[in-house]
C-alpha cells in the first residue's frame, strides 16, 4: 500500500507541480505527518524532491526528472486502451488511433480487461461540428455560429473555443465570450452555420477542468432546485428513478410510492418527462408545481379538441 502511495506522490508532483503537504494529505487520505514521512522516503530513493519553506511552501520534483517508463504495469496498460479506443469511438480522430496503435506496441497484445466503451452514438449528428470546433481549438481560433437560446432567442455568436464536453447526456462547447468578458457554455444541437474565423485568439484560457470547476460551483451556489413530491405507481418508480433520480421516500398500502425529486424550474425537460408517465404518477407538492404542468397538459389537449 505504501509503495502504490509513493509511486502515486511521484506521478502527482510530476503532474501537478509544487504542492502543500496538506493539499497531498486531502488527496492520498492519509495524514500529513505521514506524508512527511512519505517525502522522507523518496528522497531516500533517490528522487529529487524539493522542499519550500513559508506559506505557500510545498514540495516538488526538481525539474528535468523523469519516470522510468517501465514503471506502467500491464493492467494500467489495458485501462490506457481501453480509454483511448472509447475516444476513437466518438472523434474518429487520426492522431488518436495513432497514439492506441504506439500504446498498444508498447504494452504488448495480452491487455484485455473485461470492457469495452463503446461511444459511437454520441457522434451522430456531430461529428462534422465536433472535429471543426477541435480543430479551431487547437488552432487558436474563434468560431462564429447562429445559436438559439433556452427561451428561443436567435443571434450571432463569436467566441474562442477552449473545449467540446460531453456531459449531461448531449455535447457543449465551451468558449470565451469577448462580448461578456466571461466564459459561456453552448449546446452543439443549438448551434447552426458554424465556421472558423481569422480570428486569434485574445487571451490565454486556464484548463477546460479549471474553469468548468468554478462554473460548477457558481451554479451550485445560484440555482437551488425545488423539491417536488410524487406519488407513482409500482410501474412508474423505476422510471422517476432512471429519468430524474427519484428517492422513493415511503410506500402507501394500495402499493403507490411517494417519490422526491429535485428539479430546476426554468428548465423544461423534466414536465416532459412527467407528461410521458400520464397517469402513472401525481405531483403532489408543491401546488403551483402542480398548476404548472396541467397547464403544459392543457395546452397540448386544445391542439386535439376537434378528436
Amino acid at each position: 500500500m505504501k509503495t502504490d502511495r509513493l509511486y502515486g506522490i511521484t506521478v502527482y508532483l510530476l503532474n501537478h507541480g509544487q504542492t502543500s503537504a496538506s493539499e497531498l494529505a486531502r488527496h492520498f487520505e492519509v495524514s500529513v505527518r505521514t506524508i512527511q514521512r512519505d517525502i522522507d522516503s523518496l528522497c531516500c530513493a533517490g528522487i529529487p524532491i524539493i522542499a519550500a519553506n513559508g506559506s505557500n511552501g510545498g514540495y516538488a520534483i526538481a525539474e528535468g526528472f523523469k519516470m522510468d517508463g517501465h514503471v506502467i504495469s500491464q493492467d494500467e496498460f489495458s485501462y490506457m486502451l481501453t480509454a483511448l479506443k472509447g475516444l476513437s469511438s466518438v472523434t474518429r480522430n487520426a492522431k488518436t488511433n495513432e497514439i492506441y496503435e504506439k500504446v498498444l506496441a508498447l504494452s504488448g497484445r495480452n491487455n484485455h480487461m473485461g470492457m469495452v466503451l463503446d461511444f459511437s452514438v454520441l457522434r451522430e449528428g456531430d461529428e462534422k461540428l465536433l472535429q471543426m470546433l477541435q480543430t479551431a481549438v487547437l488552432n487558436r481560433k474563434a468560431v462564429e455560429f447562429t445559436y438559439t437560446n433556452n427561451s428561443g432567442e436567435t443571434r450571432i455568436h463569436c467566441v474562442e473555443p477552449v473545449a467540446v464536453i460531453y456531459r449531461w447526456y448531449a455535447w457543449y462547447l465551451l468558449a470565451y465570450s469577448e462580448v461578456r468578458k466571461d466564459y459561456r457554455i453552448y449546446k452543439l444541437v443549438r448551434m447552426e452555420d458554424a465556421r472558423i474565423t481569422d480570428k486569434s485568439f485574445t487571451k490565454e484560457h486556464m484548463p477546460a477542468e479549471d474553469i468548468l470547476a468554478e462554473s460548477n460551483k457558481s451554479y451550485k451556489e445560484n440555482v437551488k432546485p425545488t423539491k417536488v413530491t410524487l406519488k407513482c405507481s409500482p410501474g412508474a418508480v423505476y422510471r422517476i428513478r432512471e429519468y430524474l433520480n427519484g428517492k422513493v421516500t415511503g410506500v402507501l398500502e394500495d402499493g403507490y410510492a411517494i417519490m422526491e425529486i429535485h428539479v430546476v424550474e426554468n428548465e423544461q425537460w423534466w414536465i416532459g418527462v412527467i407528461l410521458s408517465l400520464e397517469d402513472t404518477i401525481e405531483i403532489q407538492e408543491p401546488e403551483y408545481i402542480r398548476r404548472r404542468v396541467v397547464t403544459s397538459a392543457k395546452k397540448i389537449l386544445s391542439l386535439y379538441q376537434e378528436l
